[in-house]
């Protein structure tokens, strides 16, 4: 199956064919491309996505995905975030990838510490992994650069 769209900038999978993170769709601020965002929706749509988690503070892009289809949640977290709230993001996440073919996307304006603070917590509050140490290093992998201590504190303990 030839994808069509484009491959929104700097996706990568996190679980194989289940979530993925991404910078979000047609960038941010001045940067944004209306034209760009449409033709990343088309190929998360191509590519069976059917929910994308925000945690950006604003509704950005989310008529856009609305309309596309896809199911949208919010989880609006920073790296000053109480735990509470980054919790509710791991819940978030978790509500989004409930169903047996969710394909789940989740982004900010770009993949920074947040989004790797949060994605490596997730896989400690799921149990998918069972030491934060290694959800972190798995993390990094996946994002290609060291996560820092704000990323880090994200991050719940296994225990």
């Amino acid at each position: 199956m030839k994808t069509t769209g484009l491959k929104p900038r700097d996706f990568a999978w996190v679980i194989g064919k289940r979530l993925a993170t991404s910078a979000r769709l047609g960038g941010q601020g001045f940067e944004h491309r209306r034209v760009r965002r449409q033709e990343e929706i088309a190929w998360l749509l191509q590519s069976e996505f059917t929910a994308v988690v925000s945690l950006l503070p604003g509704a950005q892009n989310v008529n856009s995905y609305e309309e596309a289809g896809l199911d949208v949640y919010r989880a609006p977290v920073d790296l000053e975030s109480d735990p509470e709230v980054v919790e509710k993001a791991f819940d978030t996440i978790h509500d989004a990838l409930s169903g047996p073919d969710a394909r789940v996307l989740v982004h900010r304006n770009y993949v920074d510490d947040t989004v790797a603070g949060v994605l490596a917590g997730y896989v400690v509050y799921s149990g998918l992994v069972d030491d934060e140490r290694l959800a972190t290093m798995a993390i990094q992998a996946v994002i290609g650069r060291p996560l820092g201590p704000g990323a880090r504190a994200l991050i719940p303990s296994a225990d």
